[in-house]
């Protein structure tokens, strides 16, 4: 009974703290609700569509007119400009206000009728990576259908026709199927990563701000119950974790169980495996949180780590970049962090529908850096103790 008066009363004056100071207050149940909000708006469109591009056609033939309205006819770009030559549609890239350059050689038709190899020049705005994949992927889809529909006509010249033809075109038929994201879209390749990584930055900038106060007022033991200041560390770190998993839970079953389904993200998993799982995170998280900012001297200290290490999270997270093509020393440094294999145990279950048994990796490294941390936490704490940090 002494041991639960004793996590109670520290779980008490934790959540006191979190609920009068406004800015943590901010940062756990505003930020972490606006910024997936913000995100599912900027990216609602999923793909960059009807990109404005010029032609340049300097053959003037039917086969080059058809080619033409066909680019015109996909929802990746459509054909703004009509140039006379190359010098003209450089003009307009450089004004930006085009975004690729499609040119037909003047001896295209003729090496179409001779049965000779056309070339048709495709430049992209190379400044967007979206920019590049919807110009290069719209005129690719042209291009493979002209070639399928030259070589028909072809064969009809040789007196080949029907099903024939089709099946010398195609000899292997394909499906296109773009496996747990039907759209192929920016938004549920990036948004699920950022959705994790949200959960843990805030997480860190909120018990940041909160131990930074504490050592800016050189209050870091007096918010310890007396009779633990001495001795119970454990049951400090037991009550505080309970305090912000208690107030934080609900914002991550909004964050990533609500929102996926709202913006209308792949959700295949079962919500069973995904709430075991997030279980272990947001452990692993808090005693990270804990660790790290036991080293917070100032309040805004916290904000200044927090911002440097967003965007490397992101990369070393893998969902960004394939870990397996990551140098072994930055991919073995990823596994510091509870929000790499987060992120992708949170991807595979929500987006791929992964078993919990399919993430076993990802589930036990968070388990074991929920140990570590906590042990971390517990010494970090008693070092306070020892050499009265934080005592006026």
């Amino acid at each position: 009974m002494r041991l639960l008066k004793d996590i109670w009363d520290v779980f008490v004056i934790e959540v006191q703290r979190v609920l009068h100071d406004k800015g943590v207050i901010l940062i756990f149940f505003i930020a972490t609700l606006l910024y997936p909000l913000i995100f599912g708006a900027i990216y609602r469109n999923e793909l960059v569509r009807h990109l404005p591009v010029a032609v340049v056609d300097e053959s003037r033939s039917e086969a080059s007119h058809r080619f033409i309205h066909k680019l015109d006819a996909t929802p990746e770009m459509r054909v703004d400009y009509h140039c006379c030559n190359m010098a003209e549609a450089k003009h307009l890239m450089q004004q930006r206000r085009i975004h690729g350059i499609v040119l037909f050689p003047h001896d295209y038709d003729y090496r179409l009728a001779h049965g000779e190899t056309a070339r048709v020049c495709l430049f992209c705005d190379m400044s967007s990576f979206l920019y590049y994949r919807s110009v290069l992927s719209g005129t690719s889809a042209v291009l493979l259908d002209e070639m399928q529909q030259v070589e028909v006509e072809r064969y009809g010249l040789a007196g080949i026709t029907g099903e024939g033809a089709d099946e010398l075109v195609q000899p292997i038929p394909f499906d296109d199927v773009k496996l747990y994201s039907p759209a192929g879209g920016f938004t549920s390749f990036l948004v699920p990563a950022l959705l994790v990584l949200v959960v843990h930055q805030t997480l860190f900038l909120g018990i940041g701000i909160l131990f930074g106060t504490a050592r800016e007022d050189r209050r870091t033991l007096r918010v310890i119950p007396p009779h633990l200041r001495l001795e119970g560390r454990t049951r400090v770190v037991v009550g505080r974790a309970l305090a912000y998993l208690a107030l934080y839970l609900p914002v991550v079953a909004v964050d990533l169980v609500l929102m996926p389904r709202g913006f209308g993200l792949p959700h295949i998993g079962r919500i069973g495996d995904l709430c075991v799982f997030l279980l272990p995170f947001m452990l692993a998280t808090v005693f990270f949180c804990m660790t790290v900012c036991s080293f917070v001297r100032e309040r805004d200290t916290g904000i200044i780590t927090c911002i440097f290490f967003s965007v490397v999270l992101l990369f070393l997270s893998g969902a960004i970049w394939p870990s397996c093509n990551m140098p072994s020393f930055w991919r073995l440094f990823s596994y510091l962090f509870p929000s790499t294999h987060g992120i992708q145990g949170f991807i595979r279950i929500n987006t791929m529908g992964a078993t919990l048994a399919e993430v076993k990796f990802e589930y036990l490294m968070l388990w074991l850096q929920t140990a570590l941390y906590f042990a971390t936490s517990c010494l970090c704490l008693r070092a306070a103790k020892r050499f009265k940090i934080g005592v006026a």
